[in-house]
């Protein structure tokens, strides 16, 4: 999700693009030319103003926000490590699973200057068993989506971040940790999703969602070839 807004996330429910390239560079990982134009992409349609509205708790969400792309800072782990004890601290074993995602995860890569992190709880439509020791650690509870995932998301007390908050089983989290994971280690879509971030970045969007929804055909792109590659031999 973004900004004051959620990044790479705030898609409808099959449309949903994580945060998180097709050049001359080869990398040993890269499938090859015919294998990405048989991967299948899902088709994608960009939100409306009312669907990019509908999950904000507060409904005045900015506009005209620019998206700033900068080079790879090594402090981002850190930053991340930051916040992952805190959270740590606040819910202790409900805390299921906690995550650096999103495009500050992958070393090297450019990125909004924003950390990106992924909690698991057991079930994030119980609000009262997590929400309040989140609050009472200074995260603010920014967006709520009953008919995506009951996903969730906070803004943190200091670091500028988004924690993305999904339940157990939830098929967004494999989905988000291979996009991730897929990005540090293929060359050839790293550099291709940059590009295209740098590219979108120029643009003057109403809302940060509408450059994320930009990037979706890309992502999908990428997250089919990643699927393909993670694939055993026996299902293809």
């Amino acid at each position: 999700m973004i900004d004051f807004l959620l990044e790479a996330e705030k898609d409808r429910k099959d449309n949903h693009v994580p945060e998180a390239e097709n050049t001359t560079h080869k990398s040993s990982n890269e499938p090859n030319r015919a294998e990405a134009e048989q991967a299948e992409v899902t088709p994608f349609t960009p939100s409306t103003e009312a669907q990019i509205l509908a999950g904000f708790i507060n409904k005045s969400v900015p506009q005209y926000v620019p998206i700033i792309i900068v080079d790879y800072d090594t402090e981002w782990p850190q930053l991340y490590q930051h916040e992952a004890r805190r959270i740590r601290s606040a819910l202790g074993k409900r805390a299921l699973l906690l995550e650096h995602v999103g495009s500050t995860s992958v070393p090297g890569f450019a990125a909004k200057p924003r950390i990106d992190m992924l909690l698991v709880v057991e079930n994030t439509a119980d609000e009262p068993s997590y929400v309040p020791d989140l609050q009472a650690a200074g995260y603010i509870l920014t967006i709520r989506e009953p008919d995506w995932f009951e996903h969730r998301l906070f803004k943190g007390p200091d670091t500028d971040i988004n924690l993305h908050v999904f339940s157990s089983g939830c098929a967004e989290i494999d989905r988000m940790l291979l996009f991730r994971d897929w990005l540090r280690s293929n060359e050839s879509d790293r550099l291709l999703y940059e590009r295209t971030k740098r590219e979108l970045a120029s643009n003057n969007w109403k809302y940060v969602q509408n450059y994320a929804d930009a990037k979706t055909s890309v992502v999908n792109e990428i997250l089919a070839r990643a699927q393909k590659s993670s694939k055993p031999l026996s299902q293809e």
